[in-house]
C-alpha cells in the first residue's frame, strides 16, 4: 500500500470501509485528515454505504442508545452495539431532529439546547449562545442540516416566539449563527400551526428551501434567501 498514491488509498480504499475506521485514518497525517473532512470524500462515502448490508439505525431509549444493524429479509434488527453519550444528559432527554451524513442534531429536552453530534466518532458541538440562539422548542420550530455550494455543513432553524418568527443558520465553518429573510404567510404566525421536527433543507441558486411544516395533514413548503 505503500506505493500506492494518497489519492487512490483515500479515494479508492477509504471510501469503502466503515465510518469508525475512518476516523482512526484521520490521525495519520495532516494530508490525510484533509482529505478525508472534505465533501467529496464524504460524499462518496456515504453512497458507498447504501448497500443493505451497511445500514444501520440508531435507537435511543430512556438513559442508553444503541446501533443495530437492519436484517431486510425478516424486517428486524441484529445484535445492538452500545453507544455512550458524550455530554450530559437526562432520562428521556435526547431528540434526534434531523441527520446528514452521519451527524445528527438533537435537542436536550431538559434545557432545550441544540447540539450537532457525530454517534461514530463521539464528537459533538453544543449550538446555544448566551444571546438566545440554538434554543429549540417542539412544534414551534424546525429544524434541518444541509451543506452549502463551500462544503459548509449548516444548521437552518426556524423558530417561532410570541408571533414573531424568525430565521437563522448556522456555520460550521465559522461557528456562528446568522440572521436570513424568510418567504412566509400569516399562517405560520399562528398558534394553531404545529410543525415536524423533520426538516429537509436543499439549496437552489440564491435559495434555501425548507419542506417540514406541517398543519392538519397538509404540508406546506417555504424558501429563505441565503
Amino acid at each position: 500500500m505503500a506505493d500506492l498514491p494518497v489519492h487512490t488509498i483515500v479515494f479508492e480504499i477509504l471510501t469503502r470501509v466503515p465510518a469508525k475506521d475512518v476516523g482512526h485514518s484521520k490521525s495519520v497525517c495532516k494530508q490525510w485528515y484533509a482529505l478525508l473532512s472534505t465533501q467529496d470524500f464524504v460524499r462518496i462515502h456515504c453512497s458507498r454505504s447504501l448497500v443493505s448490508s451497511n445500514q444501520r439505525v440508531l435507537l435511543i431509549d430512556d438513559l442508553t442508545c444503541s446501533v443495530h444493524p437492519i436484517i431486510f429479509q425478516s424486517n428486524d434488527y441484529g445484535p445492538s452495539s452500545i453507544v455512550t453519550f458524550p455530554f450530559n444528559h437526562q432520562n428521556n432527554d435526547v431528540s434526534i431532529l434531523s441527520h446528514l451524513n452521519g451527524l445528527l442534531c438533537v435537542c436536550l429536552n431538559h434545557t432545550y439546547e441544540l447540539l450537532l453530534w457525530n454517534p461514530t466518532t463521539t464528537a459533538f458541538k453544543h449550538l446555544s449562545t448566551p444571546d438566545s440562539h440554538g434554543f429549540y422548542i417542539n412544534n414551534l420550530d424546525a429544524v434541518g442540516l444541509y451543506v452549502d455550494a463551500d462544503d459548509d455543513y449548516k444548521v437552518l432553524h426556524i423558530k417561532r416566539r410570541s408571533g414573531v418568527l424568525g430565521v437563522y443558520v448556522y456555520s460550521r465553518e465559522v461557528d456562528s449563527w446568522r440572521n436570513i429573510p424568510f418567504i412566509t404567510r400569516q399562517e405560520y404566525l399562528s398558534p394553531h400551526f404545529n410543525w415536524s421536527a423533520g426538516t429537509f433543507c436543499g439549496v437552489q441558486g440564491d435559495k434555501l428551501s425548507a419542506r417540514s411544516f406541517y398543519r392538519n395533514g397538509s404540508r406546506c413548503f417555504s424558501e429563505c434567501k441565503k
